[in-house]
């Protein structure tokens, strides 16, 4: 290698190694890879799981039926082996798992479940004239080194179709955008013509696939590479499902009513179409998989379509005049399809003034249409309310309306292009708007969804956060299918706030496991109770700037009873609240036993208005530190859970688990204090009294302590008592000669009020002393010489006359 080639590397692996510093030193599991990346259904799989921390792995979690585990098998640090039994009616796709260890849960892989039987790449097979033979309808699980290309051989005969589609973005894990599959597969035919080619696509994102059907008997080749000619040795898996399996691209109407038979249309990647019949859940759900199955075989992975309560209405055409929009009824799920370019779908309904409508597109971002859509809704004047076209990387719109006037309203889509095909679908939900809220995890590492790790004899900790829609008041929390012997310590979250803690703790005897848990908020508007369930989404790929590629979003979270804390704390309760512009020492005690690492402490969650250091840690002689909080101005009052997490060195690396809680009382301040500006000169003393205005009576012994006083100015008596009623406080202030001369806007007083031997203080500034130079000494006025005495006997010198002086004596002579 070059030395130029070297120093380019050079700032690619400070960077990876900077970004991966938190999660190497973990002492969680770590999956990187694994292989296979899947099997086929209705037989046993055996996965070697790949990364760090896995020497103490016994369990795996699933989070979809139909994946059971049967053994479970540690080989050494980096691997892990799982067997897997897959029912045989189990509908392809992919089927998200997490191993647990003793040290916790791991990020989330997926595992890839086919019809098809599964064959593994055998290289070398890199070379077009040499390609891996393989019979038509198999999956093969392969890897792409870089600047590697994977050939294989397919027979078809004459009329036969050929079908490929790639899972490789979705059976990837990396967020630091290093080795990342963006897979570009094609057919070519011995010539190295191409027949079919994809490198993304609408409805599988930057998996591709494509379609080639038989003009005569020949082989083919289905040819695989990375995009960009990257690629990673182990990592950068796929599994290439090639066979005669249908694979639609688009479902219309791409939404159906709950309990229903959904009477389909299915346009097919070869560009033909069919009927199907769907039959949908009894309850809504955002997005249904529905899985497509022929005598050709099963398509690989669902399309989606949207269930809901409120009526579908099929758009019918023409439709495209904002003015004459399609007459329908609302709430309901408006179903079409952009066929054309230029082409637009209107539809017209009649709303009451005061009524609160959202409405929704949905199409690029979870029905993989390839309409990028623009959604308007107009009044009955004609003119727009309000218009979306993508939030943020979401290319599907939405708005909420407030009704002003009764009348026709009109919703209107059209691609932002001004594309269009029979495979623009799209739905638009139109629902009334009720109060509600969603919940989800706080992270704690950047990117990475939320675990729990919960020591037996310990607590482990989370924080639970809400996007609140229309509603404001408080909300109480239970938390569902705990391990056994674990509890949960749930506390309200007060009206307008968005986090809250939630403590874990774990019975001294609890057996490690982990367990996928819900969590369900439940509050009241009016005399309606309002609920919400956890949603907690899990990133997998990111790309450039953080861009999520792939994602995951789970109806549960998962957490683990790990391995007992080596030692135990106790979080002292205060016996007092902190004040408003107020700070607080609190104080953790630790009994080592026989552990001698550093313990380092770090807040899980900040009340509101409250500052935490988060930067004690006990060295190995320590067993005592303080930590001090402040509270600013504006701080909540009221009493707020407060907990710790607690990071520790284990064999296996680093622990974070929760301290027990404390109550946090945060009070108004007792004082406001009216600081008069002064001034003095160097070498002089002064006082500064500071006014006192009682906001409430605090019980305690009060003191004010003046600080913050500039270079070359002390006070004799800094501290002074005062007593109840006391309207201002006077401090003695001395100037040095060579103080600095001008404005110090630096002096604060320090409150201290000493209740049951704890102490609260309140600091409240900033005041302000002018030092001025000393005025210069007044020149005495000199003294006038005395007249000199005049000699009689001498005869005086006459002065000699001016010519005006000359000229008057003259004048007068006349």
């Amino acid at each position: 290698m070059s030395r130029r080639r070297l120093l380019g590397l050079l700032p690619t692996i400070a960077l990876i190694t900077l970004a991966f510093t938190v999660s190497v030193d973990a002492a969680f599991p770590i999956v990187t890879h694994h292989k296979p990346l899947g099997g086929t259904r209705g037989q046993e799989i055996t996965v070697t799981f790949t990364g760090d921390n896995l020497a103490e792995v016994h369990q795996v979690l699933t989070h979809q039926a139909g994946l059971d585990v049967v053994s479970v098998k540690s080989v050494d640090k980096k691997n892990a082996e799982v067997t897997f039994k897959t029912a045989a009616e189990l509908q392809p796709g992919l089927y998200p798992v997490q191993l647990v260890s003793a040290y916790g849960v791991s990020n989330i892989r997926m595992i890839g479940i086919g019809a098809l039987p599964t064959v593994m790449e055998a290289e070398p097979n890199s070379d077009f004239s040499t390609p891996q033979v393989i019979p038509l309808n198999h999956t093969v699980d392969g890897v792409i080194d870089r600047e590697d290309v994977d050939y294989y051989s397919v027979d078809l005969k004459k009329g036969q179709r050929c079908t490929v589609e790639v899972e490789g973005i979705r059976v990837g894990y990396d967020l630091r955008n290093r080795y990342i599959l963006d897979p570009f597969v094609s057919i070519l035919n011995q010539e190295r013509f191409e027949l079919a080619a994809s490198d993304d696509s609408s409805l599988l994102k930057q998996d591709g696939l494509c379609s080639y059907t038989a003009k005569e008997d020949e082989s083919v080749i289905v040819m695989i590479r990375e995009s960009a000619f990257r690629g990673q040795k182990n990592i950068c898996g796929y599994r290439l499902h090639i066979g005669t399996f249908p694979r639609p691209i688009a479902v219309l109407p791409s939404g159906g009513v709950v309990g229903n038979v959904l009477e389909a249309k299915l346009f097919d990647v070869d560009g033909s179409t069919s009927s199907a019949t769907v039959e949908l859940p009894d309850e809504p759900v955002e997005y249904w998989p529905v899985t497509t199955q022929t005598p050709q075989g099963i398509s690989p992975s669902p399309n989606w379509v949207r269930v809901s309560e409120y009526p579908v209405v099929m758009e019918a055409e023409p439709n495209n005049d904002y003015r004459k929009g399609q007459a329908v009824a609302v709430p309901a799920l408006l179903c079409g399809v952009i066929n054309q370019a230029n082409d637009f779908d209107c539809f017209t309904f009649d709303a009451k003034k005061g009524q609160q409508l959202r409405v929704t597109v949905h199409a690029r971002q979870k029905l993989r249409s390839p309409l990028d859509p623009v959604l308007n809704v107009f009044g009955p004047d004609n003119k727009t309310i309000k218009s979306s076209d993508d939030i943020g990387y979401n290319r599907d719109g939405t708005v909420d309306v407030s009704v002003k006037a009764d009348g026709p309203h009109t919703i209107r889509v059209y691609d932002h292009l001004r594309g269009g095909s029979d495979l623009h679908h799209y739905v638009v939900s139109v629902e009334p708007i009720t109060p509600g809220f969603k919940i989800d995890l706080k992270e704690v590492r950047r990117d990475e969804a939320v675990t729990v790790p919960v020591p037996a004899g310990g607590r482990g900790a989370m924080v639970v956060r809400v996007q609140r829609d229309r509603f404001n008041e408080e909300i109480n929390f239970e938390v569902d299918d705990l391990p056994e012997g674990v509890t949960a310590q749930t506390f309200p979250m007060p009206k307008g706030r968005v986090e809250i803690p939630i403590l874990l703790a774990a019975a001294a005897d609890a057996q490690l496991e982990g367990k996928l848990f819900n969590v369900r908020g439940i509050g009241v508007a009016g005399s309606t109770e309002v609920n919400g369930d956890l949603k907690q989404h899990h990133k997998l790929v990111l790309g450039q700037n953080r861009r999520e590629l792939f994602g995951y979003e789970a109806d549960r979270a998962a957490l683990a009873v790990v391995k007992p804390m080596p030692f135990e704390m106790e979080f002292v309760q205060p016996k007092t609240p902190i004040l408003r512009r107020g700070s607080k020492e609190l104080v953790v005690r630790v009994d080592r036993k026989d552990f001698t690492g550093r313990i380092y402490f770090k807040t899980l969650y900040y009340p509101p208005g409250v500052g935490v250091n988060n930067s004690k840690r006990l060295e190995a002689d320590q067993t005592e530190v303080t930590i001090p909080i402040t509270a600013n101005k504006n701080a909540a009052i009221g009493n707020w859970p407060l907990i710790l997490q607690v990071s520790y060195g284990t064999s296996g690396g680093t622990t974070t688990v929760a301290s027990p809680p404390i109550d946090l009382a945060v009070e108004d301040a007792a004082f406001n204090l009216t600081f008069p500006r002064i001034a003095g000169e160097q070498g002089t003393s002064i006082s500064l009294t500071v006014g006192i205005d009682a906001i409430r009576d605090v019980a305690g012994e009060v003191t004010m302590t003046l600080v913050g006083l500039p270079n070359g100015v002390s006070s004799p008596q800094p501290t002074q008592p005062v007593a109840k009623g006391a309207e201002s406080v006077t401090f003695p202030l001395v100037i040095d000669p060579k103080a600095k001369t001008g404005r110090h806007k630096t002096l604060n007083v320090q409150t201290r009020i000493v209740r049951g031997g704890e102490t609260m203080v309140q600091t409240d500034g900033t005041g302000e002393i002018r030092i001025d130079q000393p005025l210069p000494a007044k020149k005495q006025p000199e003294k006038k010489a005395a007249p000199k005495k005049v000699d009689p006997k001498k005869p005086a010198t006459k002065k000699p006359l001016s010519r005006l002086e000359q000229l008057r004596q003259l004048k007068e002579a006349s």
